[in-house]
């Protein structure tokens, strides 16, 4: 991959390159795309804490793609770390989303994160995680995750709303310099790709089935004053609620490919289970449900904190063991 270092990037402070720089790979884009901003479905639907419920859902579907799940399984330190990784990512993830001007430059450093990340699994087949068709993957479960945002917990869409956030999808992952290659043309050309992944791509593996095995989940630092017998039973509760969840967002070919069965009575109880969720997103004041990354995002945008304030970052309790920070594989950036 090639990458231009010297080229300036918007949000940079001194108008120079960043830590290997702003996007051009071969392939990518030559002219910086426009971010999305406030106006867009996407800004609506994504960056709220409701979106943890189908946390669990999207990794799962991302590590079964047999590159994502071996590129996982061989680099990460995701399993040893799950709660602070997780609420660690969401903040460049979604800053790709809510930085503005500065996105593109988010952007670049997300996907620099997986520069590096590759080797061959224990099939003897060669993975990437810097290969299009991997990133796009990752990327259109985000994409997937805005519908079941939108679709469960928020009232549904029309196919105009569909099409649309189609269409900013494909803006959104612009911005990473990549490839366009893997992405589909329109939104009915996605469904297709969606429903070829699901049946013939993805793969019941190791990574995929450890995103819902949280038997050996640690707690986060912060609660380590939690008595480990009252943590195991925490881990046995939510182990039941989180699996129930995500099955209820899998496709069919998914559920039937991960051994999972799903009645009719578990459907009801599943719908009536987002609608609550709908119910409490219309109640609660909309501030406490954003994310701080968007929150922040919408106070520069309607002029509550000034257009260039500082982007939000996780807080240090997030992030990863000493000895792997500075390390971009777990979304931790070197400075």
């Amino acid at each position: 991959m090639t990458q231009d270092t010297t080229r300036s990037c918007p949000g940079t402070s001194n108008g120079g390159a960043v830590a290997a720089g702003c996007p051009v790979s071969a392939g990518g884009y030559t002219d910086l795309p426009e971010p999305l901003g406030p106006d867009s479905l996407t800004w609506k639907y994504f960056g709220l804490w409701t979106g943890l419920l189908h946390g669990p859902w999207a990794g799962s579907m991302q590590n079964m793609h047999p590159q994502l799940g071996a590129a996982v399984k061989d680099h990460s330190i995701f399993f040893t770390e799950r709660i602070p990784r997780l609420l660690r990512s969401i903040y460049p993830i979604g800053g790709v989303v809510f930085d503005g001007d500065r996105a593109p430059q988010t952007a670049a450093e997300v996907r620099d994160y997986h520069i590096g990340i590759k080797g061959v699994d224990e099939k003897g087949r060669r993975y990437s995680a810097l290969n299009p068709d991997v990133f796009y993957w990752a990327h259109a479960t985000f994409f997937k995750s805005v519908l079941l945002a939108a679709e469960h917990f928020s009232g549904g869409l029309t196919d105009e709303q569909r099409r649309r956030l189609f269409d900013e999808h494909v803006q959104w992952y612009r911005l990473y310099g990549l490839s366009m290659r893997p992405v589909p043309k329109s939104w009915e050309d996605f469904e297709e790709y969606w429903d070829h992944m699901c049946r013939n791509v993805l793969e019941n593996n190791w990574a995929a089935r450890e995103v819902l095995n949280l038997s050996t989940m640690p707690k986060h630092p912060s609660l380590e004053w939690v008595p480990d017998w009252l943590w195991r039973l925490n881990l046995k509760v939510m182990q039941r609620f989180l699996t129930f969840v995500t099955v209820g967002f899998y496709d069919p070919p998914i559920r039937e490919l991960m051994g999972y069965s799903w009645s009719r009575r578990q459907a009801w109880l599943h719908r009536r289970f987002c609608n609550l969720v709908e119910l409490a997103g219309r109640v609660v004041p909309e501030r406490w449900l954003m994310h701080p990354r968007k929150r922040s995002a919408v106070d520069r945008a309607t002029g509550r904190l000034p257009a260039d304030a500082p982007l939000v970052h996780t807080p240090a309790r997030n992030l990863p063991p000493v000895e792997h920070r500075g390390d971009g594989r777990h979304y931790c950036p070197a400075v």
